[in-house]
C-alpha cells in the first residue's frame, strides 16, 4: 500500500491561487522571509506548534472571564498561527525537505483544532443560549474546511479561498472582533450572534452549492468523453476479431 501511495501524484499542497484581499501581499512578505528560519527549525515543527496556539486560545478565552484584556493574548495566539501556518510549506518547499502529504493532513486536521479553540474560547464569555450559538457554530465552520478536503478528493484541486475571503482575513476578523469586546464590552455581540450564524450557514450552502455545481459539470464532462471514446474502442476491437477471425488467404499458384 505505501509503495503504491509513493508513485501516486498528489497537489494537497499546491493550493490554487489565492484570490483574497491580502493574498498578493501576503505571498511577497513570505516569499521574502521564508530564508531567515535557521536551520534547525523544520516546517513540521510549525505545523505542530499550532497545538500550543491552539491551547493559548482556550487559556486566555477562560481568564478573559473576568478580564477582556486577556483578549489581547487570544489575538496574540491568532498572529502566531497565522505565522507558522503561512511559513510551515514555504520552508519546506524552500530547502526542498517537506513532506506534503503528512503535512497536509496535520496542518489542516490543526487548521479545524485551531478553529474550534477559537470559539470555546469566546463561549466562556457567553451564557445560556448565546453559548449555545457559538458551540454551533463550530460545526458550521468544520463544515467549510471538509468541503475543501472533499472537493480536492473529487477534483485534485486544493481551494482555500471562497467569496473573496480566505484564513488571513477571518484571522484579522477575529482580531478586530476582540478589540471591540475590549473597547464596548460583549452586550453588542450577544445581540447579533444568531445572525451571524445565520450568516454563516448561508454562506456554506452558498460554498457547497458552486462546489457541487463544479464537481457535477467535471464529471458529465468525463462522461461525454466516455461515451464518445467507447464506440471508437468498440469498432476497433470488432475490426480486430474481424481480422483475427478471417481466413488466410490461399495461395492459387
Amino acid at each position: 500500500m505505501v509503495k503504491k501511495m509513493i508513485n501516486e501524484s498528489f497537489g494537497g499542497d499546491k493550493k490554487l491561487p489565492m484570490n483574497s484581499l491580502l493574498a498578493r501581499y501576503e505571498r511577497r512578505l513570505i516569499d521574502s522571509n521564508v530564508h531567515r528560519f535557521p536551520n534547525w527549525l523544520k516546517g513540521y515543527h510549525l505545523t505542530l506548534t499550532t497545538l500550543l496556539w491552539s491551547i493559548g486560545l482556550i487559556i486566555f478565552g477562560w481568564l478573559a472571564r473576568n478580564n477582556y484584556y486577556w483578549l489581547c493574548g487570544s489575538s496574540i495566539m491568532l498572529f502566531l498561527q497565522w505565522f507558522t501556518d503561512s511559513f510551515d510549506g514555504a520552508l519546506g518547499r524552500y530547502r526542498d525537505t517537506g513532506i506534503p502529504k503528512w503535512g497536509y493532513y496535520m496542518d489542516h486536521f490543526l487548521d479545524f483544532v485551531f478553529m474550534s479553540s477559537v470559539l470555546i474560547g469566546y463561549s466562556f464569555l457567553l451564557d445560556g443560549s448565546n453559548r449555545q450559538i457559538v458551540y454551533l457554530l463550530i460545526p458550521v465552520s468544520g463544515c467549510f474546511i471538509v468541503s475543501s478536503y472533499l472537493a480536492f478528493g473529487a477534483t485534485n484541486e486544493f481551494k482555500i479561498t471562497y467569496l473573496g475571503v480566505g484564513p488571513t482575513e477571518i484571522r484579522i476578523y477575529f482580531i478586530i472582533l476582540n478589540c471591540l469586546i475590549i473597547s464596548f464590552g460583549i452586550a453588542w455581540v450577544e445581540k447579533i450572534l444568531v445572525y451571524i450564524l445565520i450568516v454563516s450557514t448561508a454562506v456554506l450552502c452558498i460554498v457547497v452549492y458552486r462546489t457541487q455545481k463544479y464537481i457535477w459539470k467535471i464529471d458529465m464532462a468525463e462522461k461525454k468523453t466516455r461515451e464518445y471514446e467507447q464506440p471508437a474502442v468498440a469498432r476497433l476491437a470488432e475490426a480486430r476479431r474481424d481480422g483475427q477471425g478471417r481466413p488466410a488467404r490461399q495461395d492459387s499458384s
